[in-house]
Order: C-alpha cells, then structure tokens, then sequence
C-alpha cells in the first residue's frame, strides 16, 4: 500500500505490580525492569520507522513505554489521548490472588451476572467508537504517507482489532 499512512497500536510492557492488583485505570503503575527492557528494545524497532506522530494512553505504564521511543524523535510532541486509557472496570484495585477472592465478594456479584456481556465495566461497543476515533485522529495527525504509533492498553487494543476487521465484539 505505498502512500498509505498507517498507524501503529502497541501495547504497554510489563507492569510492577508485585501485590497483583487488577490496576485498570489506577495510575502510579510503572514499568517493571523487565518492562523497561521491553520498552528499549521497543524503540531499537521504532528507531527505523519514519514515524510521525506519536500518542500515548496518559496512564504511567503506557507513557513510560513510549518514553525511549519519543526520546528518538525529539521533534515529534507526545500527544496524550484520553481515548487511548484502559477500559473501566468495576473491580480495580481489588486483588484476585489464586483464590479469586474478589469474584467471591458478594458486593461484586451484580458485576459477573454475565461474563459475556461486560457489567464489570465500560461496554465493548463504547472501547469500540473512542479507540476507532483515537486512531483516525492519528491517522490525520501523522498526515498523507505519514505513521503514527500509539501505546495503549491490551482490552481496548484487542477491541479495536476486532473492530476494524469486522469481527464480533465479545
């Protein structure tokens, strides 16, 4: 496709979180060491793109993955995108552990009813529409043949996939 612009949806590295607490949108959730040397090698790869917009969800992780990328194109401002966040959902900052214990909270039941449909959180359809329009957004700031790199969050990226291909939305 010569003379396409293309936009590029990555996901954040590894997380420190050593208590294993469903973080969702909390922020403070950086990288852990192996999620920087995620991010560096990252931007070993993105070094050679001609990138020329870059975009980041504005959670930690996500920033701090795009940070040695952005580092190689000093020109380029890193634009936040609110739309780029992780999905809402109704048990962050709860701590599943082995046990799940927090999916046997009675508090929490309304929220599992049915794990088809997402009660615990943001609909799919609504991740669907703001990743949708978060990416030709970027498609319009990178410019004619230009590529844009935007780092998000693994739900809504997985949802934008199904949605630009045209598959069912779980």
């Amino acid at each position: 496709m010569a003379g396409a612009t293309v936009v590029h949806v990555m996901r954040h590295g590894q997380v420190h979180n050593p208590d294993g607490v469903l973080y969702g949108r909390l922020d403070g959730f950086g990288l852990s060491d192996l999620g920087l040397q995620m991010a560096e090698r990252l931007a070993e790869h993105w070094r050679r793109i001609p990138l020329t917009h870059l975009a980041s969800s504005p959670l930690l992780r996500a920033r701090g993955t795009l940070a040695p990328t952005a580092a190689l194109f000093p020109h380029l401002e890193v634009a936040i995108d609110d739309r780029l966040i992780e999905a809402a959902n109704a048990f962050e900052g709860k701590v599943f552990g082995e046990d799940n214990k927090a999916l046997r909270d009675v508090s929490m039941i309304r929220y599992v009813l049915n794990p088809l449909k997402p009660s615990w959180g943001e609909p799919y359809v609504e991740i669907a529409a703001r990743m949708r329009a978060a990416i030709v957004d970027a498609a319009a700031a990178a410019g004619e043949r230009g590529q844009a790199l935007l780092v998000s969050h693994q739900l809504p990226i997985e949802i934008a996939r199904r949605d630009a291909t045209g598959a069912l939305l779980p």
